[in-house]
């Protein structure tokens, strides 16, 4: 699958510039295993890249412009490295200006260049394919012009061009997709950006997206409204235990404890949260002891506290999980990313995916009328260059 994404970028570029090209990258998307809706809670996330990629091609032109290229948007455009960046209407351009944005704002020293990418990574259901673009961009240039920038701040540069464009999201989506290992999950402390990986020894199971195919417009207000009711709940947590600085320090007797204190949705959110950090500490020590079975049923207890006291699911995705908890083999489903559709990421045992495909496929037209998307993924190495070239 890769293969041909890479010949593709790399005949395309040979054709319109005359020659190869002098680097080719690879980033991945990201996806995360639990910890949702943690990580601007001073949580723990445990996400991982996969071999879902944006394959770059790059070389000096020595002039001070770098014409950047995408192949499957058939769009192209140019900039000129001596200007500030500003954003424009042409929303793909602003994550890459963002990032030389970001260089020149350091104070790196690096001159024009020639770049072509393409992806195989489905835009829209909550893979990053953002933070994928901006990372291999990134590390494209870092290569080019041995611009000695560390992978941890390739992370946060790429983060910082997000905010940029004007998503202020987490540290993450770039995290992951510039430090992922194949077949390792990595915890993220959300707080201190201290990070340990973890065996993810799915031998036996595949790893599969449903996507439902369907975006509900709650989610930026919601997402905001979420963020704001979390620390209206952590104020009044320190108000009453003055030892305690966050949630992670938080058990869930202590805010039971508190109920009365809070509106009725503060408590449920704040009760998510407590659950959701621990979960993440459980299902490092189900992977450190091969408990697959065990990751699943966190995975399902997630999408319950998302569904039921975090509210940021949907009837579609509730039912996509609701079916396949019926399915012996389905050991795990749960929704992946901000919510109000998306992907549910779930763990399905080998021999019965086909099957689970074409039973929910099925299911969900009738009952909602949307055709499901379907995605296999494997997890996979972290921003790299491709060393065939």
């Amino acid at each position: 699958m890769n293969d041909l994404l890479i010949n593709k970028t790399t005949a395309f570029f040979q054709e319109t510039f005359g020659r190869a090209p002098e680097k080719i990258v690879l980033s991945p998307g990201r996806i995360n295993i639990i910890g949702e809706h943690v990580d601007y809670n001073d949580g723990y996330v445990l996400p991982a890249a996969i071999d879902k990629i944006i394959c770059f091609a790059f070389e000096k032109n020595y002039t001070n412009k770098s014409k950047i290229i995408a192949i499957d948007l058939d769009d192209s455009f140019e900039v000129d490295l001596t200007t500030d960046m500003e954003l424009t209407d042409n929303v793909w351009t602003n994550y890459l200006r963002g990032v030389i944005n970001q260089l020149k704002s350091k104070g790196f020293k690096f001159d024009g260049f020639n770049c072509v990418f393409s992806s195989n990574i489905p835009v829209g259901s909550g893979l990053s394919s953002s933070a994928a673009l901006e990372c291999g961009f990134l590390f494209g240039i870092n290569e080019l012009f041995d611009l000695k920038i560390k992978p941890v701040d390739i992370a946060l540069m790429g983060q910082s061009a997000e905010h940029w464009v004007g998503i202020n999201c987490g540290i993450m989506d770039q995290f992951s997709s510039v430090m992922g290992l194949e077949n390792k999950v990595i915890k993220i402390d959300c707080k201190t950006l201290e990070f340990e990986y973890h065996d993810a020894n799915f031998s036996d199971y595949s790893l599969i997206l449903f996507d439902s195919n369907v975006k509900h417009s709650l989610m930026t207000s919601a997402y905001n409204e979420r963020r704001q009711q979390c620390e209206e709940g952590i104020a009044i947590i320190k108000n009453n235990f003055p030892e305690i600085t966050s949630f992670r320090d938080c058990n869930e007797q202590q805010v039971l404890g508190l109920q009365n204190l809070m509106s009725a949705n503060v408590f449920k959110r704040c009760l998510f949260v407590v659950k959701e950090i621990n979960r993440v500490k459980q299902a490092c020590e189900a992977l450190d002891s091969g408990k697959i079975e065990v990751l699943g049923q966190l995975m399902f207890e997630t999408h319950e506290g998302l569904s039921k006291d975090y509210e940021v699911s949907c009837a579609e995705l509730d039912m996509i999980v609701d079916t396949l908890k019926k399915e012996e083999a389905v050991v795990g489903s749960r929704l992946m990313g901000g919510g109000f559709g998306g992907c549910t990421i779930n763990l399905i045992k080998k021999g019965h995916e086909e099957a689970i495909k074409k039973k929910l496929s099925a299911l969900y037209f009738d009952t909602f009328g949307i055709e499901l998307k379907i995605y296999d993924v494997k997890i996979g190495n972290g921003t790299s260059l491709y060393k065939n070239n």
